[in-house]
């Protein structure tokens, strides 16, 4: 692991990092604290740091109250002082260190208190991780890995809101696979799900990449194109049908045929909030199946 070590002495400075290189950690080394601010405050900065109490430019509690508010990352933090009055140590501890090593120090417990850093960091990035987990799976619909009804609700309503400053149009797409129950009924729901996904992936692959997609629920799907007006949704719109309807899902030792009904609703058209969009992107949806379906209709 990397650390950082912030000390204006010399000779300190190199005890400190021969020690460390000894412990098998890379050392980044900083003369100063604004010289150590800066290291920890890069991107790609060092997750622990030893910083000295004392040292010009900034002092190491100055550093550690400038890490915690501007860090991108959380860095343990442990203060080297040959300060030991408990008013010196609520001090440090009001600034937000996590631990602290008195001069001189000795290497059983540099060594201890390091790898308590690195027990503290590694947690952290497990629940970070568990959190990203956890918030994909609240957003996303699980079977497809597009956005679940709830996430592209909420982004149509945003880009709504953005497309009243802008003035510029966003256009909605409803798109249902046609027969979907007959899929279903002829291949069971394996087959069905692998019909989904592979739908998912041809529509996901022709959008743009500021374009939005998300399964709104069963067989039907929400597109999200902004600052696009009607003319361009409907050729985007003949592009996801077509890229459904030309590529058969192979399936067990056969092959089944999709098509793709779709209808289209622009806000320069359509007053009001997100439901009404979706209620005039819906309603063209139904005539698309009423006018025989894998069409584009509005």
């Amino acid at each position: 692991m990397k650390v950082l070590i912030a000390d204006d002495e010399l000779v300190s400075r190199r005890l400190l990092q021969s020690k460390l290189v000894g412990l098998g950690y890379e050392v980044v080394v900083a003369s100063n604290g604004i010289e150590a601010q800066t290291i920890l405050l890069s991107d790609d900065g060092p997750r622990l740091a030893i910083l000295d109490w004392m040292m010009p430019g900034a002092d190491g509690l100055a550093v550690c109250r400038a890490v915690r508010e501007q860090a991108p990352a959380y860095v343990y933090v442990i203060v080297l002082t040959s300060k030991d009055r408990k008013e010196d140590l609520v001090a440090a501890f009001d600034a937000q260190i996590d631990d602290f090593i008195t001069k001189p120090f000795e290497l059983p417990e540099l060594r201890a208190r390091l790898r308590s850093g690195e027990r503290v960091l590694k947690l952290q990035a497990t629940l970070l991780e568990a959190t990203s987990l956890l918030q994909h799976q609240a957003t996303h619909d699980s079977l497809t890995g597009l956005w679940n009804r709830g996430m592209a609700y909420e982004h149509l309503s945003h880009e709504l809101k953005r497309a009243a400053r802008s003035g510029e149009p966003v256009s909605v797409l409803l798109a249902d696979l046609d027969r979907f129950k007959l899929i279903n009924d002829d291949h069971g729901h394996a087959g069905g799900d692998r019909v989904l996904q592979e739908a998912s992936t041809r529509m996901r692959s022709v959008l743009r990449d500021h374009d939005g997609i998300g399964r709104y629920g069963g067989e039907e799907f929400v597109v999200i194109l902004p600052q696009t007006t009607r003319d361009t949704a409907r050729v985007i719109a003949e592009r996801l049908r077509v890229a459904v309807e030309e590529h058969h899902v192979v399936f067990g030792s056969g092959s089944i045929a999709v098509t793709l009904s779709i209808g289209l609703a622009c806000s320069t058209d359509v007053a009001g909030n997100a439901d009404a969009l979706i209620a005039a992107a819906d309603a063209a949806l139904y005539r698309a199946k009423d006018n025989g379906r894998n069409r584009v209709e509005g």
